[in-house]
């Protein structure tokens, strides 16, 4: 079910971060605001009471000389006004305008101040001892209410301004985080119908920024995987038809009987060959990606392995004119799967008779933890190096000198002797030969191999 617009929008990020900060600041503001109320109205009472305390004082001086009813009558006017009273209460006898507390301290020759309710009430008096009386200063709580007040509201405006700032603060913000992420879920929706999107702009927070550096490096790798899969299947399709197309002709040819059965029976057999050659090393590289294939190492002798790899080439390099060699100076012990380790050094061999032109050379050498098949070839550019065990790369290029290997050879070879712990480089400069060099485990211990080398003259 699809909701709605506004259901979308306060289900994203956006609208619950601004939510999220929105209800912090208000949080944030509201325990301020009772906090500054609480603490203004204790700051305000404090004022109030050193106010009166000291009116008090200094009212207490003055009427210290006389007690003249006249005075205190001319001063009561005026804090009437004021909406303040001044009483003159008896010490011998209980008053409403004098606690029992207060009292005391004044019978004690004290002063005294606080709070207290005459008459429904509520009062700020301070009391002060005159002579044999006490003078009490009044003043009602409602008064200084409205002083508090004034910074109630300043309170409150300010807490305004500043929700209204965070509020703008929150929006930009909850933009800034969220608009990087919805950029990467854009490319990725692109990404999933195998568009090409533009690289996510790297900015933002570090956590975003690597998030926008991530995906753009895992674009770029599906892309080259992608490429590299169309390649690779077009490549397959071309290597497949060929032969297929070659049989089908054929077996055109020799249905009209355009063809000699011989020829169009070898060529058919050549054919097939080279289907079920190609379709073992896809299936050999199929289950090398799942992991699948089994590999048992055990001590081998790798001066066995280069004289089986050049007996098992050696009527092809005979036709194509080329000098193949196995060279073992010793014992040349390794550990790996003695049958993996012939499947990658006749691999490298047919690579080899690919190009090696006719006159030329191609050495198969053993030792101690390392095999190396060198050739006479016109060599590889520096910049086929890095790409030498990509698959088809180079029979793309070579492919053509002569009909051999699938061009899924090198690829085999690199899998192969990693799945078996090793290495494997080339390297190649001018003017000398060419090395495909494996190096796989050392062992001390080599199954015992005659010393193999088979060497074939020029046809």
């Amino acid at each position: 079910m699809t909701s709605s617009p506004r259901g979308r929008w306060v289900n994203s990020l956006r609208a619950r971060l601004l939510i999220a900060i929105g209800v912090i600041v208000a949080l944030s503001i509201g325990l301020t605001l009772a906090i500054g109320y609480v603490l203004t109205q204790r700051e305000v009472e404090r004022a109030t009471l050193r106010d009166i305390s000291h009116l008090a004082d200094l009212l207490a001086r003055s009427e210290s000389g006389s007690v003249s009813p006249l005075r205190l009558d001319r001063l009561e006017d005026i804090f009437h006004s004021q909406g303040e009273q001044v009483r003159e209460v008896p010490l011998n006898r209980p008053s409403p305008y004098l606690p029992s507390e207060a009292r005391r301290s004044v019978l004690r020759n004290q002063g005294f101040e606080g709070k207290m309710r005459v008459n429904g009430q509520s009062y700020y008096f301070a009391a002060r001892p005159v002579l044999n009386r006490a003078f009490v200063l009044l003043r009602p709580t409602h008064l200084s209410a409205s002083d508090s007040r004034a910074y109630l509201q300043g309170f409150l405006i300010a807490g305004l301004i500043g929700a209204a700032l965070a509020a703008l603060a929150s929006f930009l913000l909850a933009r800034a985080i969220s608009r990087p992420v919805r950029r990467v879920a854009e490319a990725s929706r692109h990404l999933a119908i195998e568009r090409s999107p533009e690289p996510v702009p790297v900015e933002g927070p570090n956590e975003l920024a690597s998030l926008a550096e991530s995906f753009n490096e895992m674009a770029e790798d599906l892309a080259r995987a992608r490429a590299a899969e169309r390649s690779f299947l077009l490549s397959v399709s071309h290597e497949l038809k060929t032969p297929l197309t070659s049989i089908r002709g054929y077996a055109e040819g020799l249905a009209e009987g355009a063809v000699p059965v011989h020829e169009a029976a070898e060529t058919m057999a050549r054919e097939a060959n080279r289907l079920e050659r190609l379709v073992r090393d896809l299936l050999d590289l199929a289950r090398m990606n799942r992991s699948e294939f089994s590999i048992h190492s055990e001590p081998i002798d790798l001066g066995g392995v280069a004289g089986e790899a050049a007996a098992r080439h050696e009527d092809q390099a005979r036709s194509f004119g080329i000098w193949l060699e196995a060279v073992t100076s010793g014992p040349a012990p390794a550990l790996g799967d003695m049958d993996r380790v012939v499947q990658v050094v006749s691999n490298l061999v047919e690579n080899a008779l690919r190009i090696v032109p006719a006159g030329g050379f191609v050495r198969v050498i053993a030792e101690p933890g390392t095999i190396i098949v060198e050739d006479s070839g016109p060599g590889l550019k520096p910049e086929e190096l890095p790409r030498a065990f990509d698959r088809f790369f180079l029979w793309s290029r070579y492919g053509g000198e002569r009909p051999v290997g699938t061009g899924l050879g090198l690829a085999i070879v690199k899998q192969l002797t990693e799945g078996m712990g090793g290495t494997v480089e080339v390297r190649s400069e001018p003017a000398k030969p060419t090395r495909f060099i494996v190096r796989l485990p050392p062992s001390s211990t080599p199954e015992p191999a005659e010393p193999a080398e088979a060497s074939l003259a020029r046809a």
